[in-house]
């Protein structure tokens, strides 16, 4: 069958040879193309080469950190990623954003809740790709946001590289400037993910965005906490 008889292309990461071969079976039989992978040793390859939309990652994988796959790709790549584990724990959850993935899955799952989730991140991404098509940058405050390169530039530092969600929460912040956006939408806006929103996390990522674009993190200007509601940029945008 050719690859234009596919939807998209999803990447098993999986140590488990039968939890890897159930997952593919299920989502071949939903017309993807599904290529997989044991040990994660060649995912970065695999991912420049073969136009992948989705990455089904496994945290814990024989002698390799899937957490540090994760941000490996999300520093290099705009693929999707969902970290598929056995571990139900908050701080993992909170790694997982700061790193840039998209979704988290815990063991064990519904298969069709996986699919649900691997078709509304794609969609997600199509929708966030045509929109920053329109603008290929926005300034504030001396900074450049090159959306195309996802980096900042301003004209005293070098360029910065944004992880997927300091880059998504940035962009949210750039299209509401002057509005308070409470942490629950934020939520929903920056993520993919259906793992329960958490203020924490975008406390996390609020905090590693003003260490970047802050003169003083600890007294912030450009975006500001507003208590028992959420934050505001108050920066203008052009």
């Amino acid at each position: 069958m050719a690859d234009t008889n596919f939807t998209h292309h999803v990447l098993i990461v999986e140590d488990d040879a039968v939890t890897r071969a159930r997952i593919a079976a299920y989502f071949e039989s939903e017309n993807y193309r599904v290529s997989q992978s044991e040990d994660g040793n060649d995912v970065a390859r695999m991912v420049t080469e073969s136009a992948i939309d989705v990455v089904l990652l496994d945290i814990k994988l024989p002698g390799n950190d899937g957490l540090q796959i994760a941000r490996e790709l999300s520093e290099k790549t705009d693929v999707g990623i969902i970290l598929v584990t056995a571990r139900d724990d908050e701080v993992d959850r909170i790694v997982g954003l700061e790193i840039g993935a998209d979704d988290y899955v815990t063991k064990p799952f519904n298969p069709r809740e996986l699919l649900a989730r691997v078709k509304n991140l794609i969609r997600r991404k199509q929708s966030d790709q045509s929109r920053l098509h329109k603008q290929r940058s926005k300034t504030f405050s001396g900074w450049t946001l090159d959306l195309s390169r996802r980096c900042l530039s301003s004209n005293t530092q070098d360029k910065l590289s944004l992880t997927r969600g300091e880059f998504e929460l940035l962009v949210t912040f750039l299209e509401h400037p002057g509005k308070i956006l409470h942490r629950e939408w934020l939520m929903e806006k920056v993520t993919h993910r259906v793992w329960s929103p958490n203020e924490r996390t975008i406390d996390v990522l609020v905090l590693r965005l003003r260490n970047k674009i802050e003169q003083d993190s600890h007294a912030p200007q450009i975006i500001l906490t507003v208590h028992g509601e959420g934050y505001l940029f108050a920066s203008e945008v052009f």
